[in-house]
């Protein structure tokens, strides 16, 4: 075992239902311990959330790549902040104080992050709330430019407040919850069934994604597995998913560098996923069509061949599309050395997808730690380092070339069987925890069943680590580029603002 994970289970008490990777609990010294750790990078952040008088992180091993989760207890409301020292723990924190009142001790950055004053929290004040304490900036001839959360066309609320220099970008402070649900509330205490649909819509864009995830922790904690053949189709449902934002990315981030032409394009192509997904599944997002123990539907018996008739079509309608951009100059001037995230805060942040890979951090859940059926399938996992907008855009056309592959593979595994494993109802609680790679990267649930019930579950969105990526990027670029930058790091406002 790693030095970090090792000391963290050799000082804590181990939580017995708690499935596939370790949870243990620990003192306040061993937490602060783990924070060093972090620091020091032996450790990456994967999450961190709360409950009532506790506190948990999801911890990854750099090198060796194990996983646990640490908790610590707090009675009293308070615990040594990780955000002090390690920067991208600081929104989970505050979302941590917005939803259970956890109060993280000497930490820098205390504002409300989910609450926008509206929450009532006893004697409600009469009155609009106080405005927002934006950070400031000091420095000649700088001024600010207020962006949303309202946008123009069909987009969800978020608001970005920039200090310019001219036209130069000094810095980028993004401001979300406009789109909280209560998800997590409305989780506990449901059913498994009813929870599985609130997780398909955290994030709409990622429905398989985070319905795969729910599943999988449930399966967990439960200690069943899915059947082959459902494995199979979810795996086919997930590169669906990603093929069709993939196409829709690409396209959308040619549209706002003013190539209007690969757009168009894309919009077919992901179209065509879209309908295919409904021809396979029923639904165009196949919503609601991965279920805990296995899938809700099958493949009828002409779908393998119109599967496999579209990526033919796609594969060669793509290639021409990655020809156009590569030698368009107008294209290559706006992307090219736009918006770079260095490796260094890449790897700090623990940033998964396209934005953690243009930037040479090469993490793919279906790989590390890997599931079913991934593990059995041949696939590359694209990295690139100069973490540009180019470097994005690359990662998802290599990306999309790599699904085409994946899927003609799953085709060709495909065999008869049963489509769910029946879950076992169990009076004591258990705990279990998943994780999966949806488009835009890793994302993770981790869930405590009692009674046949939800009593708690947390979803965490690769966003949460993105985000602040964003604000950074950004810096030293032109307003006027922000819109390609946004796009090609496309994190969610939804499955962020859960």
């Amino acid at each position: 075992m790693s030095t970090a994970v090792s000391a963290l289970m050799s000082e804590g008490r181990a939580v017995a239902q708690h499935r596939p990777w370790p949870r243990v609990v620990v003192s306040a010294k061993a937490w602060i311990g783990m924070t060093n750790a972090l620091v020091e990078g032996r450790l990456t952040l994967l999450g961190l959330w709360g409950e009532t008088t506790a506190i948990h992180a999801a911890l990854i091993a750099s090198e060796t790549n194990e996983i646990c989760v640490a908790s610590l207890e707090c009675p009293d409301g308070r615990y040594p902040s990780i955000g002090k020292a390690h920067p991208p723990a600081i929104r989970l924190e505050r979302a941590a104080k917005d939803l259970f009142g956890l109060t993280p001790m000497e930490a820098h950055d205390t504002r409300p992050w989910l609450d926008h004053g509206r929450w009532k929290r006893g004697v409600e004040e009469p009155g609009a709330p106080p405005p927002y304490p934006f950070l400031t900036s000091e420095g000649e001839s700088l001024h600010q430019i207020p962006v949303g959360p309202v946008h123009a066309g069909i987009i969800e609320p978020g608001h970005f407040r920039f200090t310019a220099n001219g036209e130069t970008v000094v810095r980028l402070e993004e401001r979300f919850g406009y789109a909280h649900k209560g998800i997590e509330t409305l989780m506990a205490g449901a059913t498994i069934d009813r929870a599985a649909r609130l997780a398909g819509r955290v994030s709409g864009d990622s429905t398989v994604a985070y319905a795969l995830a729910f599943a999988r922790a449930v399966e967990s904690a439960l200690e069943i597995e899915a059947p082959p053949r459902a494995q199979l189709l979810r795996a086919l449902m997930a590169e669906f998913e990603r093929l069709a934002n993939h196409f829709g990315d690409f396209g959308a981030i040619c549209n706002d560098a003013s190539f209007v032409l690969i757009h168009a394009h894309c919009g077919v192509l992901r179209e065509g996923v879209l309908r295919l997904a409904e021809r396979c599944f029923g639904h165009r997002l196949m919503m609601d069509r991965i279920v805990p123990g296995g899938v809700a539907n099958d493949l009828d018996t002409g779908a393998p061949a119109a599967i496999i008739a579209f990526i033919a079509e796609a594969r060669t309608r793509f290639k021409h599309l990655v020809s156009l951009y590569d030698t368009t100059a107008s294209l290559q001037n706006r992307t090219v050395t736009t918006g770079i995230l260095s490796p260094t805060l890449a790897r700090q942040f623990g940033a998964g997808g396209y934005v953690g890979r243009a930037s040479g951090r090469a993490f793919d859940a279906r790989r590390t730690p890997g599931y079913a059926p991934y593990l059995d399938l041949r696939f590359e996992v694209p990295v690139l380092t100069h973490g540009d907008v180019d470097a994005r855009v690359w990662i998802r056309i290599r990306e999309v070339e790599q699904s085409f592959g994946l899927i003609e593979q799953i085709l060709n595994r495909l065999e008869a069987g049963p489509l769910t494993a029946s879950l076992a109802a169990r009076d004591e609680a258990h705990e279990g925890i998943a994780l999966v790679e949806g488009f835009r990267g890793d994302i993770l649930v981790w869930l405590r069943l009692e009674n046949g019930v939800v009593s708690r579950c947390h979803l965490r969105d690769p966003s949460w680590f993105q985000w602040p990526l964003l604000e950074a990027a950004i810096e030293g670029n032109i307003v006027a580029d922000f819109p390609l930058c946004n796009k090609s790091f496309n994190c969610s406002y939804s499955g962020h603002d859960l």
